[in-house]
């Protein structure tokens, strides 16, 4: 199943002056469905990860973003073969198969078994101090300007085409300093859709991606920085407010973090050298 949305009876309460009109109808809703998630080692035996809860779609990008933000893998070569496939039946989840080549890092999902929400998919466990050691974004060179930081909320609502249809989906992208989109995914989970622009990025040998920002249509946890600092993402612009840990975490790596960037203005948290006035 590859639905982003689908069709569920509802029942409309609306008001007709002081007249409350009550009538049967259909919407669109947003689709949450599991995948097993399963790393096959170059030797050895699989090494399953749980159950991901996600919006089916870009199924690939999700695995691979995964791993790359668990520090598992780090190259499109770590990757040896993707594999979807179903499950015997109905109930049982469809599973994604990871092969990774021997350079790949297993032991790194050593503690990762278990089931996922979508509203965490498989969020990172790093320690600070790991973190701190795993980002890779200190002074960048480029800057980005005031203009291009309060037209972004615009831009990525701009691509939100299934939040259009459900009101009920998530979206990460990633923007040149310009503010031209380079990729967007959407998932009913905010950490999902992140890991599915990190294994976009990791497919395509695009990491780490120190020339671009990230962009996020929710607000930013601890998981989010740490996604980012594991792609090298320099710079996070988020529509909703950071948490304390998030705004520590993007200080110690070097990333400059943006929250409340709609309606026209934005608070920078973290390393405002990036961003220039107008």
């Amino acid at each position: 199943m590859t639905r982003l949305v689908a069709i569920r009876a509802l029942t409309r309460h609306t008001r007709d002056g002081a007249r409350d009109v009550v009538a049967p109808d259909q919407d669109l809703v947003a689709v949450e469905a599991p995948v097993s998630l399963v790393v096959q080692p170059h030797t050895g035996d699989a090494r399953p990860l749980g159950l991901l809860m996600r919006t089916p779609g870009h199924d690939e990008d999700l695995a691979a973003g995964v791993l790359a933000t668990e520090g598992v893998i780090r190259h499109a070569a770590d990757i040896t073969r993707i594999a979807f496939e179903e499950g015997p039946d109905d109930d049982t989840a469809p599973r994604i198969r990871v092969v990774v080549g021997p350079r790949a890092d297993v032991h790194a999902i050593s503690d990762r078994v278990g089931t996922a929400t979508s509203a965490c998919g498989l969020c990172g466990r790093l320690s600070m101090r790991q973190l701190d050691r795993a980002g890779a974004t200190a002074a960048e060179p480029w800057r980005v300007t005031g203009t291009v930081i309060r037209a972004l909320s615009g831009e990525l609502g701009a691509a939100q085409h299934a939040f259009a249809e459900t009101g009920g989906l998530h979206a990460a992208a990633v923007f040149t300093p310009d503010g031209r989109l380079v990729s967007v995914r959407e998932d009913v989970g905010r950490h999902n859709a992140v890991d599915k622009i990190a294994g976009a990025l990791l497919r395509q040998d695009a990491l780490p991606a120190r020339g671009l920002l990230l962009a996020v249509s929710g607000r930013v946890a601890y998981e989010i920085v740490q996604k980012a600092a594991m792609c090298g993402l320099p710079m996070i612009v988020a529509v909703g407010a950071p948490t304390d840990l998030a705004i520590d975490a993007a200080r110690a790596t070097g990333i400059t973090l943006v929250g409340f960037a709609r309606d026209g203005r934005f608070n920078v948290y973290t390393h405002p050298g990036r961003i220039t006035a107008e």
